[in-house]
């Protein structure tokens, strides 16, 4: 199976939290904070969205900063996914 976003929408694999602290400490779950870093796994066509032209500007395999609380949390084959619109994210990581 593939996953295929429609419109302006983005499939991103996000980055792992970090379960440590840089002196080594050992965070819970509950208290790690969610990563905002994923890889963009799928890309919508864009298209015209509300009478907008919408041209995506993200590619396949680019890391991306997306904002903290966007999107919608999935699994998929074993995996964790969010899809979110282009507009969520901040920045593509080089």
């Amino acid at each position: 199976m593939k996953i295929t976003p429609i419109f302006d929408r983005v499939v991103l694999l996000p980055k792992e939290a970090d379960s440590k602290t840089a002196s080594g400490i050992f965070l819970p779950t509950a208290s790690q904070e969610k990563s905002q870093l994923g890889k963009v796994v799928a890309v919508g066509p864009g298209g015209m969205i509300d009478g907008k032209e919408v041209k995506m500007q993200v590619k396949v395999g680019q890391e991306v900063l997306y904002a903290k609380y966007s999107g919608t949390e999935f699994d998929f084959e074993g995996k964790k996914y969010i899809i979110i619109k282009q507009s969520d994210i901040l920045a593509i990581l080089e």
